[in-house]
């Protein structure tokens, strides 16, 4: 299994994830515009505020002044900061609602495009890391819209007219020296950054493997506790937590390193023009006010300057973040409908798989020229020593997966030429492991048709013969299931898969392994429960329990992923070969005999 990488890399070019951003924004251009608007009221009031504040020093330093001058300028600078408060916060609500809904529609989109992914990028994935990855991301989209248009697009308006005023009011010096301190500034903060962004990919890497731990674990919980392994469990999670921690330590240690650079330069900066403007005080070349206003634009961009360095490192991981996420809408959808792919046209559900070749790999064949038919409303069976590649037909049939060679129909329409989705209209799976929601029973059994009332439901359950017990509990069909159906048991569990594939009244029907963990008791009752859902059904039984196919129409031994013997189980058995064979086994070791011996004995 391929390692899960968190992040992309710890070099730059991760701005193109925010290009992807582009067309969202577009998309809302009206809201956008009107946030821009608001955006340059708010900073057009917030540099009106250190001009009248001049004025008001310069009035009030007169001798002959009247009351009514400073009074209206200390009313306009009243105005003017409730003015700035009010653009800006119009301009926040304005602009959240913009990026609540491109999180939105991103999230939903990964969430489809995850859903169209195949079985193998599904299981080749750890699902704990790939949740925090997308838990990440959303949250990082949110947090880089927020930056630019909260943080970064203020500063830059903001320290451009506040530069062309002080070029204006005081001289070239005064905006010269303020460009070299946010150059030095900038380049300081954009190489110190870059350095530290290995910390942040680092303490990423281990949150996630931290996560997938705990996770994991979690789900695993019976198998911990059978097993006795809780403290073995405890220290895989308590080393993840421990790595994470070193990187995180490593990652502050390295903001503190950045944060004093940063007040240094700025401090520097200030002191000088500070010197400056009050040299030109003494000398006459410089009012009062006009020192009383540069110190009050210098503060005004100290604080937003000072957190530029914040918020571009937090730009940075953002970008980090969402660049995980983004690469998961990158991901190639391997098993594509045709563009102009048909509607799939059932009429009588006849199944056929001409000369089928697979494999997962390659160089290792899993089915080597496969050729079946099920005729509609038959039932045939695949039986076969585990790993001969049973399982992988109903994938096949199922489009999880295509074939390298050969073709899948299915009333002669090549199951590759008609949609996915109105293939798998058709088809109802009972597997092996049956995973359930973490939901009722009732949800759970409705799953296989979500429009279903309540009386479809509770007649699917009589026919999976789950209703009585169902009625045995309290909270009857609004009774929890637990994560993976984990309050239920095997025997349960698939009647309450039989019941849900009862209800979806699929034409074809695929019981794969559906009784191999159950007692023969239990089998006895699935058993009955699956003939009574079959009925009139094409119907695929994959099984290595042999007593659960002796009434199928037609068996098919697979070993190796090669059809070795077909025919009726009365013929198998009268050809003395490998079905006879684990017949033989599998009766033996229902009457008790020892498993050894009787693997002896069968060879």
């Amino acid at each position: 299994m391929a390692p899960v990488s968190t992040v992309t890399s710890d070099k730059s070019g991760d701005w193109r994830f925010a290009k992807k951003l582009l067309p969202y924004l577009v998309e809302r251009w009206q809201r956008v515009a009107i946030a821009l608007v608001l955006l340059i009221l708010a900073r057009l009031a917030n540099v009106s505020i250190p001009l009248i504040l001049k004025q008001i020093v310069d009035h009030l330093g007169e001798i002959q002044v009247t009351l009514a001058i400073p009074l209206v300028l200390l009313l306009g600078y009243g105005l003017f900061q409730f003015a700035s408060t009010l653009f800006t916060e119009l301009r926040n609500a304005v602009f959240h609602r913009i990026g609540i809904d491109i999180v939105c529609k991103i999230s939903s989109r990964v969430f489809s495009h995850l859903h169209q992914l195949s079985l193998k990028f599904h299981l080749e994935r750890k699902m704990g890391a790939m949740f925090r990855d997308i838990d990440r991301g959303n949250q990082a989209i949110s947090r880089f819209l927020n930056m630019v248009v909260f943080s970064i697009a203020p500063v830059v308006l903001e320290m451009t007219l506040v530069i062309g005023i002080l070029w204006n009011q005081l001289g070239i010096q005064y905006a010269l020296l303020i460009i070299i301190v946010v150059i030095i500034y900038v380049i300081y903060t954009l190489r110190i950054t870059s350095w530290r962004r290995r910390f942040q990919i680092r303490m990423n890497e281990q949150d996630s493997s931290a996560g997938t731990r705990l996770l994991d674990s979690l789900m695993n919980f019976e198998t911990v506790k059978v097993f006795g392994n809780e403290g073995r469990e405890l220290d895989r999670y308590d080393r993840s937590m421990r790595k994470w921690g070193q990187a995180s330590y490593q990652n502050n240690l390295s903001l503190s390193l950045l944060n004093v650079g940063q007040g240094l330069i700025i401090a520097i900066g200030l002191a000088v023009l500070m010197v400056m403007a009050a040299t030109g005080v003494r000398n006459e070349t410089l009012t009062v006010g006009d020192f009383v206003m540069l110190h009050a634009f210098l503060l005004q961009l100290y604080v937003p300057l000072n957190v530029l360095g914040t918020v571009y490192r937090e730009l940075n991981h953002s970008l980090i973040d969402m660049g995980r996420m983004f690469q998961l809408l990158d991901e190639e959808i391997e098993i594509k409908d045709k563009p102009n792919a048909d509607l799939l046209r059932i009429t009588v559900g006849d199944v056929e798989f001409r000369n089928v070749d697979f494999s997962y790999s390659p160089g290792q064949k899993t089915l080597s020229d496969i050729c079946l038919r099920i005729p509609g409303g038959r039932q045939l069976a695949i039986v076969g020593p585990s790993g001969a590649g049973k399982s992988t037909l109903a994938r096949l049939l199922l489009r999880f997966y295509e074939p390298q060679r050969g073709q899948i129909l299915i009333d002669g329409q090549d199951i590759r030429d008609v949609r996915s989705g109105s293939l798998r209209e058709v088809i109802g799976i009972v597997p092996q492991d049956t995973v359930l929601f973490n939901d009722t029973i009732g949800y759970n059994i409705g799953y296989g048709d979500p429009d279903a009332g309540r009386e479809a439901i509770e007649e699917a359950a009589r026919i999976a013969q789950i209703h009585d017990f169902v009625l045995q509990h309290p909270e009857r069909y609004e009774a929890l299931v637990g994560e993976r159906g984990l309050k239920l048991s095997g025997g349960e569990k698939q009647r309450v898969a039989i019941a849900r594939t009862a209800l979806k009244k699929a034409r074809i029907l695929i019981f794969d392994e559906a009784t191999s963990s159950l007692d023969s008791r239990a089998e006895n009752a699935i058993v009955e429960a699956m003939d009574r859902v079959s009925q009139d059904a094409t119907t695929l039984i994959i099984a290595h329990r042999l007593s659960t196919v002796v009434e199928a129409d037609e068996i098919l031994v697979l070993d190796n992923g090669q059809i070795v013997e077909r025919g009726a189980h009365e013929v198998l058995l009268s050809q003395r070969g490998l079905y006879a064979q684990m017949w033989e086994l599998q009766q033996k070791n229902k009457s008790g005999i020892d498993p050894c011996d009787a693997m002896g004995q069968t060879k």
